[in-house]
């Protein structure tokens, strides 16, 4: 069964409200893992490759060095929108070289 860009959202709020509660572990947060390349632009929780800070600072959708929090083994399944060469798009448990922003 894939997960759609919606299940991406649920994880992001998952994580989000996580960070928020002060960041202490929880058996729920070590139910999720970094997936690269499953987030819209200005949507990721962290290291969107050079140039930026941290969360929320991807500036290309599905950035391939930017990550997000997902429920672990979900990752790789997600389904995103092909590339604008029909080549199907993926997340990665590793950072990825695709949809980088230029310049």
């Amino acid at each position: 069964m894939t997960r759609t860009v919606p299940s991406l959202a649920l994880a992001t709020s998952v994580a989000t409200a996580l960070t928020l509660a002060g960041g202490h572990a929880t058996a729920q947060e070590a139910t999720m893992e970094k997936c690269f390349g499953v987030s819209p632009a200005g949507e990721n929780d962290c290291a969107a490759g050079p140039g930026t800070t941290c969360a929320g600072t991807s500036t290309v959708d599905w950035q391939g060095n930017a990550w997000t929090l997902v429920p672990t083994g979900t990752c790789e399944d997600m389904e995103l929108p092909a590339m604008e060469d029909g080549t199907p798009r993926f997340g990665s448990l590793e950072e990825l070289d695709r949809d980088l922003p230029t310049g």
